[in-house]
């Protein structure tokens, strides 16, 4: 089946803190992650929340890489999501759990837009009955 994009959600635990919280180090890892993985950067904007954390969003022509940072309790929340067959979005995410230093990771990889979701219809009895034309 054909998808137009491939999203990666990954959960960062047992980061580093010093690196959660410094925002030019944060989105320096990003614009290099995007790099690695091929992608054309458009726009980068970070912001540093007080007393900790950061959110980002590395803008690429082919979708983009996000961070919420959470130092104080060493975890991060990732998603990159890549349009196309031009960029493997695991070389971005693989990277940057390498740079946070997380410990205790999780991935999740979700293909996008596969197509509409065609229901399977059924009567009253469970048995599937014809789609209507």
């Amino acid at each position: 089946m054909e998808v137009m994009g491939r999203q990666i959600i990954a959960e960062l635990w047992d980061c580093n803190f010093e690196t959660l919280n410094d925002i030019k180090l944060i989105e320096q890892i990003f614009v290099d992650a995007a790099r690695k993985a091929g992608a054309e950067i458009r726009e980068v904007v970070f912001h540093q929340f007080s007393p900790y954390g950061i959110s980002g969003v590395v803008v690429i022509a082919e979708s983009h890489l996000t961070i919420h940072s959470f130092p104080e309790k060493g975890y991060a929340s990732i998603d990159v999501y890549t349009c196309g067959e031009k960029i493997d979005p695991t070389i971005a995410v693989d990277y940057i759990i390498q740079c946070l230093e997380s410990r205790t990771n999780k991935t999740l990889e979700i293909p996008r837009g596969m197509g509409p979701i065609k229901p399977i219809l059924r009567n009253e009895f469970g048995d599937q009955i014809p789609r209507p034309s």
